[in-house]
Formats: structure tokens, C-alpha cells, sequence
């Protein structure tokens, strides 16, 4: 398996579109968990995505998506087949964070699929790696891939006697804090051991998904922007020292909190985050610019990521770094304490885009800093903009004024879109609604001394510089002045100014 194709292009499910699909005929942005399959397809072959996240966490998901595919498609897939030139990856429920009520049966689908193909006369085992969200032990993995192998040779004893499944799996570890991110590759020797003792053998190569989501909703921007890049550059590091090849997977959306990758911005990407080797493109990435640019954006990626010079930061740089990271993270999370609250009604009203399990607690997870509940990224980033404050400037500037000169040089250095990063996000800010927010919680004047700070340093425009940012102020300020009023007025509301800045949250 060592000559296999790494995917460039991971095209995944996130419900962070504003638009509806184009392949979608009845033109609805609401995408059920029926028309999945259809998507992925569409995906493949429009898009040319190399890659499709089959999500399994907290979320539906139709087991049956290879038989469709395979049925459905048959002429496609004979020529791009599964497992060799285009891949599926299952993100499994993360059995210590939800209940594991899926993950048997994703690896049934795993193994089914193997007979399916074999069936047909492919050549190659479609499904043959798999995610593991909020990985944070080695031997988490060791036991993903042992339930696997046991369950792989129970099935071949006890159900296809003739048709023996593969009983290995190989596992993309999925870390979404700053502290997993930072410490990913002591993480990942420590599995490269265990592997070693339980199969005899050491991988030729792992693929390791870093999330750029979870870290800003739980720490704040300039903390998860730092945690990336330190998690890419290590990484890296890592490979040369271990001598094995490490390919980092970036989960990144179109807003800049949550990364920043738009088919606007493929040569940011490519200068922020050199190294990463796979890509996710998510629905507001596919779903909320014309297609036509968004192939074009797909095939520059996929021409400039592969061949990128990893970041490289010295050791003394690294640890100032995650210095810096650790005091923004502080002013983040001790003012976004005081505002949470007042952001319920707006959380509430979030529209949906993609059948999510409800029942938080029984079946899902969910996201809490310091014991306060959060909702997922993509509503909470959206929610800040619907405000018409962007979440990007919450502690961020008063943690830039507050670091020492040496420190302020070694951030500035390793983040070289910073100052047109947040003139972009100057024009999304509505300084009347923030004043209305001010006069209902102190706090908000924390996020304006942050949005003044970085206004003098930056020298920025603060408010719409065009016509859809204009638009996009007017509605924030409404939504401020009805939030507690009307949910389907602001449900309303909220999807104008999604589509206006060509994402969701």
C-alpha cells in the first residue's frame, strides 16, 4: 500500500453553507441525511474532490453509502474506484465522548463493503482508514483498530467463511485542542510503539487531521491560528525524525475563525499553513461561490499543497508561541464567559443545515468551556456575525497589546496575513449594535477595546466598505434590536447575512 494516493482535497459535511447546493434541484440549503450519497457523488465528479468524510459523529449517516454508490454509479466507479483513486473516510464516533451506538455498525459498512467490491472485481479495498475525533491517547487508536481486527475476524469465522475481510484499519487521529495539536507528535510516537508491539510492524506512513474549528471556539483565534501552525511545523519535525512520512490533514472553514479557507483566498491558505498536505473543502467552500470558481480553487490546491515547504519554527520560536497562545486564550475565555448568555436567543434561532442527532447527552456531545455549554462551531461563529461582531476580534486584541516586544515580533513573523486578515473583518463590524449590546452587559466593552485596539494598530476601516457589507450591517443591527423577540424572524435574518458573506458560521 505504500504507492497509494494521498488526497489532496477532502470535501466533508460541515453544515456551514449559506447557500444551497448546485447539483440540488429543488434549490434547498437543508441537506438530509437521504441526499448524502447523491452529494458525495456530485463531489467526485463536478468537484473533482479527491477525498469525502463519511461522518459518523453525532450525526446520521446511512451505512449503506459503498452498495449506493457502487449500484448507482457503477460506470464512475469502475474507472475511479474507491480505495485507489478516489476515498471515502468514515469519522467514527469517539466511543469516550458519546455513546458508541454507531460505531459497530460503521465497521460492518467497512467490512461489507471489502465483499461488495471483491463482488464486482475491483481491485482494491474501498475502505480502509478511518477518523477518530477528539483523539487524545495513542492507545485510543490501539483500541479502535483491535475492536476493528475483532470484529474483522469474528465476521470471516462466524459469517463469510469464504470471503475473508481485512482485519486492519488504519486510523487518522483527529486532534482538536491546542494542548493534543501541540503535543501531536509525543502522541504519535508513543502510537507508533504500541502499533508496533500489537502488529509487528510499524505504518509506512500516517495521516493526522488537525481541526481548526474547535481550538478557536474553545480558545479564541489567535490561539487556534497559533496551535495549527505549530501543530503543522512539528509534525514535520517529527517525520524526519522518526524517518517516516506524515501527511496533515487541515480542517479549516471559509470563515477566518475557523481557518479561512474560500475559494477567495486559496493564496492566503497556501502562505499561512505551507505543509498541510490534505485540504477540507466545506459546504460554504463548495456551496456559496460560482462552481466554476470553486473547480478552479480545487485545482490550484491541488497543484500548490502538495509540493509546499512545510513551515519551519525553531525551537526557541515554538515555545514563545505557545506562550502567546496560552495568554490570548485568557482574554478569550474570561470575557466570552460574560457574553454567552446574552447569545442564547441568537444559538437558538441558528438555522439548520444537515440532520444532526438533538439529544445531546444520550447521543451526541457537546462542546463547554469552563462548564458553560457552547453549540457547535459553525453556529457560534455564525451567531457572533449575525451581531455584527465578527468572533475573530474577541481577546485578540487587547492579547496583541498585552505581549512584550520580543514576543510581538516572533507572532507577527508566523501569522504574515494578520493586517489584511482583519481588514477584511473590519467590515462586518457594527459599532451601533455593539453599543446596544453594551448598555444590556458591560462586557461587550471588553470586544470594543479589543475592536479599538486593533483599529489604531492596523489602522483600520471599521464598518461595510461595499454594498453586501452595508446590507450586512443594517440586518445585524436588527437582529440585535429583535433577539429576544421573534425566533423565525431571526432564523430569517440570520440566513440573509450568511449568504451576503458567503458562509454560514
Amino acid at each position: 500500500m505504500t504507492q497509494r494516493k494521498f488526497p489532496t482535497i477532502m470535501g466533508t459535511q460541515h453544515p456551514d453553507n449559506a447557500n444551497a447546493p448546485f447539483w440540488d434541484a429543488s434549490q434547498q440549503p437543508f441537506i438530509s441525511a437521504y441526499r448524502e450519497m447523491n452529494e458525495a457523488f456530485e463531489n467526485f465528479s463536478e468537484l473533482e474532490v479527491d477525498e469525502y468524510m463519511w461522518d459518523w459523529e453525532g450525526k446520521h449517516a446511512d451505512a449503506a453509502v459503498i452498495d449506493r454508490l457502487f449500484s448507482t454509479e457503477y460506470d464512475y466507479f469502475k474507472d475511479h474506484q474507491i480505495g485507489r483513486d478516489k476515498f471515502l473516510t468514515f469519522r467514527f464516533p469517539n466511543i469516550w465522548e458519546e455513546k458508541g451506538y454507531s460505531l459497530m455498525q460503521a465497521m460492518t459498512a467497512i467490512l461489507s463493503s471489502e465483499d461488495f467490491a471483491h463482488d464486482l472485481g475491483f481491485d482494491q479495498r474501498p475502505l480502509f482508514e478511518a477518523i477518530l475525533p477528539m483523539a487524545q491517547r495513542a492507545d485510543q487508536l490501539i483500541e479502535m483498530q483491535t475492536l476493528f481486527e475483532k470484529l474483522a475476524n469474528f465476521k470471516s469465522v462466524e459469517f463469510t467463511k469464504t470471503d475473508k475481510n481485512t482485519p486492519y484499519i488504519e486510523m487518522i487521529p483527529l486532534f482538536e485542542d491546542f494542548n493534543t495539536q501541540l503535543h501531536a507528535p509525543e502522541i504519535l510516537k508513543e502510537y507508533l510503539n504500541l502499533h508496533e508491539k500489537h502488529f509487528g510492524f510499524r505504518p509506512k506512513y500516517l495521516r493526522v487531521f488537525l481541526a481548526g474549528s474547535d481550538s478557536a471556539l474553545t480558545a479564541g483565534f489567535m490561539s487556534s491560528i497559533t496551535g495549527n501552525k505549530l501543530a503543522i511545523a512539528r509534525l514535520h519535525e517529527f517525520a524526519k525524525e522518526e524517518n517516516i512520512e506524515v501527511y496533515p490533514i487541515s480542517g479549516t472553514g471559509s470563515a477566518i475563525f475557523r481557518g479561512g479557507l474560500s475559494p477567495l483566498r486559496i493564496d492566503r491558505y497556501v502562505k499561512e499553513f505551507p505543509g498541510v498536505r490534505t485540504a477540507t473543502v466545506q459546504s460554504a467552500f463548495r456551496y456559496d461561490f460560482p462552481l466554476e470558481n470553486v473547480q478552479s480553487a480545487i485545482k490550484e490546491l491541488k497543484e500548490e499543497l502538495p509540493t509546499a515547504t512545510p513551515l519551519q519554527i525553531s525551537a526557541d520560536d515554538q515555545k514563545i508561541l505557545a506562550e502567546v497562545a496560552e495568554e490570548s486564550a485568557r482574554f478569550y475565555a474570561d470575557t466570552l464567559d460574560q457574553l454567552i448568555p446574552d447569545m442564547q436567543p441568537i444559538f437558538k434561532a441558528f438555522p439548520k443545515r444537515r440532520d444532526r442527532r438533538q439529544h445531546v447527552g444520550v447521543l451526541g456531545y457537546s462542546r463547554s468551556v469552563d462548564g458553560i455549554e457552547l453549540p457547535r462551531a459553525i453556529n457560534f461563529t455564525g451567531s457572533f456575525y449575525s451581531i455584527g461582531i465578527p468572533p475573530e476580534f474577541i481577546g485578540f486584541g487587547r492579547a496583541l497589546a498585552n505581549l512584550n516586544a520580543d514576543h510581538l515580533s516572533i507572532f507577527v513573523r508566523n501569522y504574515p496575513s494578520m493586517k489584511k486578515d482583519f481588514r477584511e473583518l473590519a467590515g462586518y463590524i457594527n459599532l451601533d449594535a455593539l453599543q446596544i449590546l453594551k448598555t444590556q452587559n458591560p462586557a461587550w466593552g471588553e470586544v470594543e477595546q479589543d475592536i479599538m485596539t486593533l483599529k489604531e494598530i492596523f489602522n483600520l476601516e471599521i464598518g461595510p466598505q461595499n454594498r453586501e457589507e452595508q446590507q450586512h450591517a443594517e440586518i445585524a443591527l436588527q437582529v440585535v434590536q429583535i433577539k429576544e423577540g421573534a425566533p423565525v424572524a431571526l432564523t430569517a435574518l440570520i440566513n440573509r447575512m450568511a449568504q451576503l458573506r458567503h458562509f454560514l458560521g
